[in-house]
């Protein structure tokens, strides 16, 4: 480069490129460059202009923009993505034009009209952290955009990026993202390492102890995503597998991972026998194997060096700061750890008739073992199942005693902590309970069932549209199985926001709404003028419980913006039955 024309400037650096453009390429080389084309003229052009920037070139499927002003690149980002899920709406999967979009504020060195630099090479990493038709932003950008666009983020923590010396603070902007985009893509869209852990084969011949099985794979996916450097499918996604005769690539596209763990266990008195392998998910190809024959008392040692050779053989894994040690042994007694596996079991299969079993099972692992913490913790859990199906205050008091002990015996536990933050919130002590969510998600932050309750947490808090990127963050880590309660969440965060169309979609999906989802859909509706669908729909919360209109509605938040926004609608829905019998 010749140093006499080559200047220096700081500079916000954009980078978008399509996601899947080989794919549609090969399907269809003439009309994917054709749309190409119409895109760059139609949107990508004249929102560049409108915002002050400067394309630098067009590279392939990809663009880089430079811009003066951070505040600039970021509207120009959220212009382009919402121009271009406008153009796609009406089309096939297949020959959708979607973008992920890199936005840095860095110094770049000009030479004519390119430009060079780390400044460039920082929003071309992050660019590959966005979510398809999302945006990435480093923490430059953020400190430039804050209080100046209404935008929320997901803060993605320090961020190891390739050829770059030092970690970047990264967000991700879920601003134009909805929940049905995100679960319609199975590509993987994080630059860490994914991994899918299918439920291991009970070679046992015995179905008694499938829930052995069962419970070491939870174990070992359990121990996978507190390694932050991995990216990990929870376990409902991964057991929507279990008994199924699998094709890895199907299993790698469907969880929209790169790897695939498989296994067996099989115990057999005393012994125990477990075999593992990594296995790539697009080529087949086994990346590691082992078989480990212990006796059953070296059962948590086996777990450890499972879990420590999968990370330790996945290709491009950089360690994290957040977890070298191994664990801590969970229990010296195996009769604990058996009563907590099976317990453990029956709470996963989420029947209300099952928790009196459940609680057995709980109170005799912690009978055993007074200092279990996880099973103190999931006892705790199943009084907080009793509590909100009774509102029996005895049932919280319980879950009280047993959350708070779980978190005095074992404070690095993130099932522990997110379940005593739950505690904590329907104690209406909502400060100790997000400090307590915090904590949790600093050891792991892609933990489905964590995620799902601080959405809640959220909402309840008065962050309707952080709930909604905290529920979408779930529905990426559990693509395959979304509870009810996300489902609830969503909706009741959507309505909040007042986008009452996509309450309404969310509150659909649940398969046996309870009595006030009805009301809440017969609120939206009639806020859209739709009152024959809103009475209908309070017909149905009549048939559930018919003196719903006297329920103390908006009770759940803390502000009184949502308290009032709930009474309305449940007023509104009230109105639907009576201004049209």
């Amino acid at each position: 480069m010749n140093q006499a024309t080559a200047q220096r400037r700081l500079a916000a650096i954009l980078v978008a490129d399509v996601v899947g453009y080989s794919r549609l390429m090969e399907a269809d080389e003439t009309g994917t460059l054709a749309a190409l084309r119409v895109r760059r003229k139609g949107i990508v052009e004249p929102i560049v202009r409108e915002n002050g920037g400067r394309i630098v070139k067009f590279m392939g499927d990809g663009v880089l923009v430079e811009f003066a002003s951070a505040v600039n690149a970021l509207r120009c980002a959220l212009d382009m993505q919402k121009r271009m899920a406008e153009s796609n709406e009406n089309l096939a999967d297949r020959k959708r034009i979607v973008l992920r979009i890199g936005v840095n504020l860095g110094e770049v060195v000009g030479e004519g009209s390119d430009i060079f630099g780390d400044g460039v090479n920082i929003a071309a990493r992050l660019e590959g952290l966005s979510e398809p038709g999302g945006i990435c932003i480093s923490g430059k950008v953020y400190d430039e955009i804050r209080g100046k666009l209404d935008v929320s983020a997901i803060d993605m923590g320090e961020v190891a990026l390739k050829n770059i010396t030092r970690p970047v603070r990264a967000f991700r902007i879920t601003s134009g993202i909805t929940a049905r985009r995100l679960v319609e893509s199975r590509e993987p869209v994080d630059s860490r390492p994914s991994i899918g852990v299918l439920p291991f084969t009970n070679m046992s011949g015995d179905q008694e102890q499938e829930y052995f099985a069962d419970g070491i794979t939870e174990d070992i996916i359990t121990e996978l995503a507190r390694n932050r450097g991995l990216f990990v499918i929870a376990r409902n996604s991964s057991f929507t597998f279990k008994g199924s005769s699998v094709d890895i690539a199907d299993v790698g596209r469907k969880l929209g991972v790169r790897y695939v763990v498989e296994g067996s266990v099989r115990k057999d008195g005393k012994r125990v026998r477990i075999t593992a392998q990594l296995i790539e998910a697009v080529t087949g190809s086994h990346v590691w194997a082992e078989r480990y024959d212990r006796d059953l008392e070296d059962i948590f040692a086996v777990q450890d060096e499972v879990t420590r050779s999968i990370v330790a053989a996945v290709p491009g894994y950089v360690e994290s700061d957040v977890v070298k040690a191994s664990r801590s042994k969970p229990t010296e007694s195996l009769g604990a750890y058996d009563r907590y596996l099976r317990g453990l079991v029956i709470t996963n299969r989420w029947r209300n008739d099952d928790i009196p079993q459940a609680i057995a099972e709980f109170e005799s692992a912690v009978k055993l073992d007074p200092t279990f913490a996880r099973a103190h913790a999931l006892l705790g859990q199943a009084h907080l199942r009793v509590y909100w199906q009774t509102l029996a205050p005895l049932a919280l008091q319980s879950a009280n005693q047993e959350t708070e002990l779980a978190v005095r015996l074992d404070g690095e536990d993130s099932r522990c902590l997110g379940i005593r933050g739950a505690c904590l919130m329907l104690n209406r002590n909502f400060g100790e309970a997000s400090e307590t969510f915090q904590r949790a998600l600093q050891l792991t932050p892609d933990d489905a069932d964590l995620n799902d309750i601080v959405a809640y947490y959220l909402l309840c808090s008065g962050q309707a549209s952080e709930a909604i990127e905290r529920s979408l963050k779930t529905i990426r880590v559990s693509p395959l199985f979304l509870p009810g309660s996300l489902r609830e969440t969503m909706g009741m965060a959507f309505m909040m926001t007042r986008q009452y169309e996509e309450a309404i979609k969310s509150f659909a999906t649940i398969s046996s709404p309870y009595y006030y989802i009805h009301v809440y859909m017969a609120g939206c509706l009639a806020k859209l003028g739709r009152l024959d669908e809103a009475r209908a729909q309070g017909r149905l919360a009549n048939e559930l419980k018919p003196d719903w209109p006297s329920v103390d509605w908006g009770y759940q938040y803390t502000g009184e913006e949502y308290r009032e926004h709930e009474r309305e609608l449940a007023h509104l829905a009230m109105d639907a039955l009576v201004d049209r019998p």
